[in-house]
């Protein structure tokens, strides 16, 4: 059925993929460990994503290294010069161990 066009239009569409914000998905969990103690940080920082910054960065270049997002410019990405590992940490209750509910498997 076509809807707005005529049935025996032959228009051949071809898709292509956007310029940012399509990466493949970590299937393999390599990334894993830092999205978690990203949540976890955000958990604790009642959703204020200050405080996890530097976990943010720390994700993001595990992505970067394994190749499941392409290479980019901190302050492309939002991140200042210096900003990230040796920035601020968080305090102790964000960086506890895996919740019961985000363990790995």
């Amino acid at each position: 059925m076509s809807f707005g066009r005529p049935g025996n239009a032959s228009i051949n569409f071809a898709a292509t993929p956007p310029e940012r914000g399509s990466f493949p998905l970590d299937h393999d969990g390599e990334c894993k460990e830092f999205m978690v103690k990203y949540l976890q940080c955000m958990k604790g920082a009642k959703s204020q994503s200050t405080d996890c910054r530097h976990l943010s960065k720390e994700y993001l270049n595990c992505r970067m290294e394994k190749g499941l997002m392409e290479r980019a410019n901190w302050q492309d990405l939002g991140f200042q010069e210096g900003e990230g590992g040796e920035g601020k940490k968080p305090t102790a209750k964000h960086t506890q161990g895996p919740s019961p509910g985000l363990e790995r498997s």
